[in-house]
């Protein structure tokens, strides 16, 4: 008895790993999503058991979702109208419960949202989104000191192609997020590196230094990539729009300046971020004084009000810093939002414009379709990464 137990036990080891292997093999009969020649794209999911199956996509206004329709084999699927090149990101909705698409491999992380992802190129800036056969630089994760808030963090860095292989000097962009997310935002849905490349291939944009700082100095790092440990990605994290992440953004300078091959006059910086990350350009621009010449508010959040914490040197003296930082000087101070932003923003961006009307201090600003979203962001880190440092 006792040895035909431990041969039950030795073909149970004996199949799992073989079960394992098998599944692991097994590939999909299914395309999804299937991108046509007339840039439909249609959509697929095996699932014959459902009762409704839905899809939420970013061709879809205001966050809507379609029905998909059920095939006698038990598939659903949808098939869009042409959609315009761009990255748009889906997921789908089974009986009421949110997943990704299980033959799609490709997912994002935005803030606490997985969704898959798909690309259609063919304009000037979804072409910048592609992984193109064109020299592409290095992204790494280094951790520094930030003895302001008494902490390792982590930062995410850019290099251009040929870093390593040269002894020049280079500008930098330190380039910041939203409200949730992290380091790795930009890297992520926002295809910076891919749009560096891209543009530097072309002779576009100067070859540069590109540093995205963790704007939420309670963290050292992304959910999972810090000692916390895997932790929810959240919006409500403290101090992020308080004044620590603008009294401490000296630390980060710090260790890009000792640590890379950076150009370190005013010149060859760069400072520029979406909505949050907006909103610290503002002011980090306006508190370390005389250290930018190209500042860039991607949909800024300045409807946050910095005097609700005036406790903080970084909030203190703000229109005479304003008035201080138009004398000192600078090559471009930009400026977009979308028609459709929130209003609230677009009031706090307004307020900024006309404080710097009444002072006479230069800037330019651009208004496109669309709302808060990363269609936007991507277009305006293209256009804005054009005018550096030239």
């Amino acid at each position: 008895m006792k040895a035909l137990f431990l041969l039950i036990i030795s073909i149970g080891f004996l199949v799992s790993p073989l079960s394992a292997q098998q599944a692991l093999f097994e590939e999909s009969q299914i395309i999804s999503p299937e991108i046509h020649s007339d840039n439909t794209v249609t959509f697929s999911l095996n699932a014959p058991d459902a009762l409704s199956v839905s899809i939420a996509g970013g061709w879809l206004a205001n966050g809507e979702s379609v029905e998909m329709t059920k095939g006698e084999n038990g598939i659903w699927a949808y098939t869009t109208e042409s959609l315009s090149p761009e990255l748009y990101s889906y997921s789908f909705t089974v009986d009421g419960v949110k997943t990704i698409d299980p033959n799609q491999a490709h997912v994002q992380r935005d803030v606490a949202n997985i969704s898959n992802y798909f690309i259609i190129d063919g304009d000037e800036y979804a072409d910048l989104y592609v992984v193109d056969q064109v020299p592409h630089g290095t992204v790494s994760y280094p951790w520094y000191n930030s003895p302001t808030v008494n902490k390792v963090r982590r930062i995410a860095v850019y290099t251009p192609p040929g870093y390593e292989s040269s002894d020049k000097n280079y500008p930098v962009l330190y380039l910041m997020h939203g409200i949730g997310g992290d380091e790795i935002a930009w890297l992520g849905t926002g295809r910076a590196a891919q749009i560096l490349d891209n543009l530097i291939a072309e002779g576009k944009a100067e070859p540069m230094i590109v540093v995205m700082p963790n704007g939420n100095v309670a963290q050292e790092a992304s959910p999972g990539n810090g000692s916390e440990g895997l932790t929810v990605p959240s919006f409500n994290l403290p101090n992020t729009m308080d004044g620590k992440f603008e009294e401490s953004f000296k630390d980060i300078m710090d260790f890009v300046e000792n640590t890379y091959r950076v150009k370190t006059d005013k010149a060859n910086r760069a400072i520029a971020g979406l909505s949050m990350g907006g909103y610290h350009t503002c002011y980090i621009s306006r508190y370390h004084q005389d250290t930018f010449d190209y500042m860039g508010l991607f949909s800024a959040a300045l409807n946050n009000k910095p005097k609700d914490y005036s406790e903080s040197p970084a909030y203190q003296n703000l229109d005479e810093n304003l008035k201080k930082q138009m004398d000192d000087g600078y090559k471009l101070y930009w400026i977009a939002v979308g028609r459709d932003d929130f209003q609230i923003l677009r009031d706090g961006i307004d307020e900024l414009k006309t404080k710097m009307d009444n002072l006479g201090m230069e800037y330019e600003y651009l208004e496109t379709d669309g709302g808060h979203t990363w269609n936007n962001w991507r277009n305006y880190l293209s256009i804005f990464a054009q005018r550096l440092f030239k």
